[in-house]
């Protein structure tokens, strides 16, 4: 069966000469992985961090990895794909999905709230160095822990009180928290410390490091 589909990108793996097997989510199959040919009709460039597409998914019931064809860009993402930050920031938000979620899981409504968080970073114009900072917060209640001040204060170490902030703020004030760099880096590595113990597994996210160079 062939189903039209619309995913995000989280990451690739380079699969022979021409070929990538392609790291996804999406509302139908949550967190699923493809196997791509790769060329002039399906560049390289499509599969950029959280890029939304939209591709053909041929189903395979002999097989645990289907492949997809026939992909196009759903948006341009604009505001994120001309500002080296944001750029920054959607490779650090697409490397926690592809760590946290796990292949087949498909939460209910988890694949429309990445969207959102996708299309707000795109939209705003300033204030957002702490937009990573909430989105590892917000991702956490997503995916069904919702943290509250007590929960995250083992982890939280010298940087409580900010938290505790991020959690009782909503957006707008959250992304006027005012935070060094250091300081930014290091709340982001403890809340990965609080999602790593809640989801048993280890969260190593190597684009963090990438953060730590640009917030500086």
């Amino acid at each position: 069966m062939k189903t039209p589909t619309r995913m995000i990108v989280l990451a690739y793996t380079k699969f022979g000469e021409s070929s990538v097997v392609l790291h996804t989510l999406s509302a139908e199959y949550g967190r699923r992985s493809f196997l791509v040919k790769t060329g002039k009709r399906t560049p390289m460039s499509l599969f950029l961090p959280l890029n939304i597409l939209e591709g053909t998914v041929v189903e395979n019931p002999k097989s645990t990895l289907w492949k997809a064809y026939g992909f196009s860009s759903q948006d341009s993402l604009i505001g994120i794909r001309n500002d080296l930050r944001k750029n920054t920031i959607t490779m650090f938000m697409s490397e926690v999905l592809y760590r946290t979620v796990k292949d087949g899981e498909n939460e209910e409504g988890f694949f429309d709230w990445c969207i959102s968080q996708i299309m707000l970073l795109n939209a705003l114009e300033g204030n957002y160095s702490n937009f990573h900072i909430n989105f590892l917060l917000e991702l956490s209640a997503a995916l069904g822990f919702s943290p509250t001040v007590e929960d995250i204060a083992p982890f939280a170490r010298e940087h409580f009180s900010q938290i505790r902030d991020f959690l009782q703020s909503d957006f707008p004030s959250a992304m006027l928290i005012p935070l060094s760099g250091e300081e930014r880096n290091s709340i982001c590595e403890e809340i990965l410390s609080y999602l790593e113990y809640h989801t048993e597994s280890r969260i190593n996210v190597r684009s963090l490091g990438v953060l730590k160079e640009l917030y500086r």
